[in-house]
């Protein structure tokens, strides 16, 4: 019995490490099966057992992507900051594994070019969204308790402030490069820009209160 067979886990996480760099770089159109499990220790026929095909090893790369971002979102220990500080902190959480996990932000970018096709038939859609939206639900909660930020925001607007940004920064780190000879990722800017969403997302939410 080889090592494949006595550890289905360890080989899945295998394949699905190897494809997301595969599809992060070559795209889905780009990516081929055969080229991934070369760069394993498994087969292409392991690979359609365990996914079904080309299609299902990329959804579980994506549904792998989120859940790593919402795990360390649910990890967060905020509840005893205030609620600025704790909204601060979470913006910095998104910014440091985005910043960190450029594959993450060229998958969602490829996956938004198929419209979402592959998540839209992903059964852990509500679990893969649901994270990211409790602690800041709480943070905004608590923030609106505490008169300090607008009642007119709900969790989904912030997160999508949050998230333009930090996706922007990796998305279109060499566009924005060519025309303004500014690397998003130079680690001389990272601190100004770190605390740059911090700031945004703190003043959109507190505008209008005293």
């Amino acid at each position: 019995m080889n090592d494949r067979t006595r550890d289905p886990e360890r080989t899945r996480a295998e394949i699905i490490e190897v494809a997301t760099r595969e599809f992060a770089d070559q795209g889905y159109a780009g990516s081929r099966v055969d080229e991934i499990a070369s760069k394993t220790r498994t087969t292409k026929r392991m690979i359609y057992y365990y996914f079904g095909g080309k299609e299902g090893l990329f959804l579980a790369v994506l549904e792998q992507a989120y859940r790593h971002i919402r795990s360390l979102e649910q990890q967060l220990d905020v509840d005893h900051l205030e609620p600025v500080e704790a909204l601060r902190q979470l913006a910095g959480l998104t910014f440091d594994h985005h910043e960190s996990h450029q594959d993450f932000v060229r998958l969602v970018a490829i996956e938004n070019i198929h419209y979402a096709e592959h998540l839209q038939r992903s059964e852990s859609r509500e679990v893969l969204a649901a994270p990211a939206l409790d602690v800041l639900t709480r943070i905004m909660e608590r923030g609106r308790a505490a008169g300090l930020f607008r009642d007119d925001l709900d969790a989904l607007d912030v997160h999508m402030i949050i998230s333009a940004f930090c996706v922007f920064r990796g998305a279109n780190r060499y566009t924005f490069r060519a025309i303004f000879d500014r690397d998003l990722l130079d680690p001389a800017l990272r601190d100004h820009l770190r605390q740059m969403i911090g700031d945004l997302v703190v003043a959109h939410v507190t505008a209008g209160r005293s």
